[in-house]
């Protein structure tokens, strides 16, 4: 299939129309034959006043209002003045198997072509509706072309979406491409792409570096959404600890609950009793060598800049936290800032897409709140 075929090349050869006088009978066409006032003729269709040439001197007979109606550029060839009036008016279409342009030509008439023409010449149709500027048959080509899309055709049809500006086609094709690289890089396609047209194999290349690193951030925005989600579970859970109690740890004032199962309000809930039990006995705190102490200190900050409420906060330390802030007259730096307003987003997504968790009523009371363990 010669791709290069442009408008320029076919006024160039309407210059050369020496082909053989093979003719094709009316039944090419497929289709009855309408009059213009719409009532069908019952007579054969009117005698054909244009040929069109193929590359092996195959003559196809046609009608000039109909190829024109259908195509703008075959129009534009039709009505072009002919240096000879008595000249027989001639089109040729080169580059293409004459068993092509007999399916296109047909489909410029019945708009109609069956799926064992477009799995036959579906690369050329594709090419000849670019061309000639047929759009429902472009669509058609598009379509039945990356049904038919393989590892072994695929760089040859994008190079032909290329050329022929088939976006979606070009699309699939690069998917398709990127997910089986090792395989495509093994076929003649791939070889030949490498020789001939380097810009395009860079143009691939980049599309499966982007198509990675757009997975990776995919992601790792995942992992950061999860880590925050799992930071406003915390949140939630540390509230309902401090505020209801549950199992073995609660506000001091209160009496221990009379269930000492499993916890089925949070699932980190367990976690957070064992590391908030952990807090209250822990001796190394004090000389700030405990890791797990460091990581209870940093969730009762976190909470105290996302709490709205310090005063009537029953989470220990809330108001110190949010006084020792004010008393050095200088905020949080920019990423404790920004994980605050991710873990606020997180929690307001989570908040629509789960039932309001009712709370108690918390009474007001100012100073460090005590645990029961």
């Amino acid at each position: 299939l010669s791709l290069s075929l442009s408008l320029s090349q076919i006024s160039e050869t309407l210059k050369y129309t020496t082909m053989s006088p093979n003719n094709f009978s009316d039944d090419l066409y497929g289709h009855s034959f309408f009059r213009a006032d719409g009532e069908q003729s019952s007579g054969e269709m009117p005698e054909a006043d244009v040929h069109i040439i193929t590359s092996d001197g195959v003559r196809i007979p046609a009608h000039a209002s109909i190829l024109a109606s259908a195509s703008p550029v075959l129009e534009s060839i039709i009505d072009r003045p002919r240096k000879y009036r008595s000249s027989e008016r001639t089109i040729p279409i080169l580059g293409v198997p004459c068993d092509a342009v007999s399916v296109f030509i047909r489909f410029l008439y019945s708009s109609k072509c069956t799926e064992d023409q477009m799995e036959k010449y579906g690369i050329h149709l594709l090419a000849l509706s670019h061309v000639f500027l047929v759009p429902q048959l472009k669509q058609r080509c598009t379509k039945g072309l990356a049904e038919q899309l393989t590892i072994e055709n695929v760089v040859d049809v994008l190079q032909l979406a290329r050329l022929c500006d088939a976006p979606d086609l070009y699309l699939r094709c690069m998917k398709l491409a990127s997910n089986n690289f090792k395989a495509v890089e093994k076929t003649e396609g791939w070889k030949f792409l490498q020789d001939y047209d380097p810009w395009l194999e860079l143009q691939i290349l980049q599309f499966i570096d982007e198509t990675e690193s757009r997975k990776k951030r995919t992601r790792r925005h995942r992992e950061e959404q999860s880590l925050y989600l799992q930071l406003s579970e915390a949140m939630e859970c540390l509230e309902h600890i401090c505020t209801e109690g549950c199992t073995s740890v609660g506000p001091y004032d209160m009496e221990p609950t009379k269930n000492r199962g499993p916890c089925n309000k949070f699932s980190t809930c367990q976690g957070l009793q064992l590391l908030i039990r952990h807090f209250g006995t822990c001796k190394k705190r004090v000389n700030g060598g405990c890791s797990r102490c460091k990581r209870m200190w940093q969730l009762l900050r976190l909470h105290s800049s996302i709490c709205e409420q310090p005063d009537i906060c029953r989470v220990p330390l809330c108001r110190q936290f949010k006084l020792k802030v004010q008393q050095e007259k200088k905020g949080d730096d920019a990423r404790w800032k920004l994980l605050v307003r991710r873990v606020v987003s997180a929690k307001a997504m989570s908040s629509l897409s789960l039932p309001k968790r009712k709370r108690e009523e918390t009474i007001n009371h100012h100073g460090i709140r005590s645990f029961r363990l």
